[in-house]
Order: C-alpha cells, then sequence, then structure tokens
C-alpha cells in the first residue's frame, strides 16, 4: 500500500526520533517493527490524514503487511521511503500556513461575537498549528463535522499544492463518507479554546 510519511529536516521521525534510510535515486530500505500504535510500528498518513502530521519534509512511503487503520493515521509491520515530495518544500509550507490563518479569520468572523477567536495578524506559528486552530475554529461553529470537514479542506489543498492529483480522486470519494470517522473523532477529549 501507498501512504505518506512527514519527517523532521533531518529525516528523523518527530516523534520516534528512528533514523529512516531514506530515498537516494531508489527507494529506503525495508524497517521493520511490531505494531503497537502509538508506540513502534511503521506509522504513515492518508491523503486524508496529510494536516494532523505536518512537518518539514513528506515522503511517499509502501507499506507491507496488515495494515492497521486508525482514525487519523494507519500502521504497518513494514515500510519503506519511496521518494521525497519535493513539492512540499518551504514555499508550499509557507502557503499551507497562509491558508489556514486566512480561513481561521473567515471562520472567526462567522463567530458570535464576530472575530472571537481570529488569529491576531502577527501570529506565528507553523502550519501544524495553524491547521490545527482553523479547525478548532470551524469545529466550535459547526461541532465535530465541522472540525472535519476543515480538515477535509486542508488535505484538498495539500493534495493539489503538492501534486498528489491521483490521490485527490480518493479523497474526493471519502469526504461522501466523512460522517463515518466523526465516531472516532468525537471519543477524543475537548479542548477548551484559551481566552
Amino acid at each position: 500500500m501507498r501512504a505518506y510519511k512527514f519527517l523532521a529536516e533531518d529525516g528523523l521521525g518527530v516523534f520516534s526520533r528512528f533514523a529512516w534510510p531514506l530515498p537516494n535515486g531508489g527507494p529506503g530500505a525495508w524497517v521493520e517493527s511490531e505494531v503497537v500504535v502509538c508506540r513502534s510500528g511503521v506509522h504513515a498518513c492518508r491523503l486524508i490524514d496529510l494536516p494532523y502530521w505536518v512537518t518539514p519534509r513528506l515522503y511517499e512511503i509502501e507499506l507491507d503487511g496488515p495494515i492497521d487503520r486508525q482514525a487519523i493515521k494507519i500502521v504497518a509491520p513494514r515500510g519503506r521511503l519511496i521518494r521525497r515530495i519535493d513539492e512540499w518544500n518551504e514555499e508550499a509550507r509557507g502557503g499551507y500556513t497562509r491558508m489556514c490563518r486566512e480561513r481561521a479569520a473567515e471562520l472567526a468572523a462567522a463567530a458570535q461575537p464576530p472575530g472571537l477567536w481570529a488569529p491576531r495578524s502577527q501570529t506565528i506559528a507553523g502550519p501544524a498549528l495553524m491547521g490545527f486552530m482553523a479547525a478548532r475554529i470551524a469545529e466550535e461553529l459547526g461541532g465535530i463535522d465541522g472540525y472535519l470537514e476543515e480538515r477535509m479542506r486542508q488535505s484538498a489543498w495539500l493534495a493539489d499544492r503538492v501534486g498528489l492529483e491521483r490521490a485527490l480522486l480518493v479523497l474526493l470519494v471519502l469526504a461522501a463518507g466523512i460522517a463515518a470517522l466523526a465516531p472516532a473523532v468525537r471519543s477524543r477529549r475537548p479542548l477548551v479554546a484559551s481566552p
């Protein structure tokens, strides 16, 4: 199965700090690990999961073995990096951050009182935080469906921007079934907006 993997700039896993064998003219070496979700195994993203895991480097990854499908990630016992997605670069990250900041401001303008959650224009935050802020404002306005719809919008933007067009078709099909994700997301602890 093909999926996506975000890594730090140095090729390390953001949480595991595992040094991934990077592709160099061909796929990287296979990595194997027992699957224990959030502890071990090869964790990756479907297209719809990308906004949750944004970091500086994006790779296409090939997974092998039984796939454990979670609400916002997938995990397999084996995987290898196929290629770096060069279109996910500083310019794309900046564009995504701006899009999320503008979307958060647009959503906040619809809040009562207007602008209650709007990010300040001088807010300096990276793409992951701005995406989260926009999704949380959408959740405050439209419940869990608003949150999921905003994350879907972010996924579509990312797919379009970095040229994952074939995956975009899958994303559009998934959009019809977004309600299926709602119970898994609803089970997470609610977050309280900061004053």
